[in-house]
């Protein structure tokens, strides 16, 4: 019987950088910050983030950064620069950044509903 202690981190994100957050944050979702850690398990690690709006990136990266994705149509490929994605969904893009840093496997998904954002 494995006894699993729930912990909850409380980040604040405010003159972060955005890469360094992301995998911070996704080896807690992880569970690898705990005395339990067992990689076939979620983890009972919560992370709640606080000013979220206020991270940082490096470089040009904030107007040069630019996410693509397919429609899947022939000719439509769509592009967004990180200024107008975080324009339009801050909490989407740090989102995205932490998701692509966990393991891709079936607990992905689990692992990141332990991910809070503050109001």
């Amino acid at each position: 019987m494995l006894i699993t202690k729930k912990m909850d981190y409380i980040i604040d994100a405010k003159n972060k950088r955005l890469g360094r957050l992301a995998s911070e944050i996704a080896t807690i979702l992880q569970g690898k910050k705990s005395a339990n850690y067992n990689p076939r398990l979620i983890g009972a690690d919560k992370v709640l983030l606080k000013n979220y709006r206020d991270i940082t990136l490096t470089g040009r990266k904030f107007k040069n950064k630019v996410y693509y994705r397919h429609t899947g149509y022939q000719g439509h490929l769509k592009k967004l620069t990180f200024e107008q994605a975080f324009e339009r969904n801050p909490k989407g893009v740090i989102r995205e950044a932490i998701r692509r840093m966990l393991p891709k496997n079936f607990l992905s998904s689990r692992r990141l509903k332990n991910l809070v954002f503050e109001k």
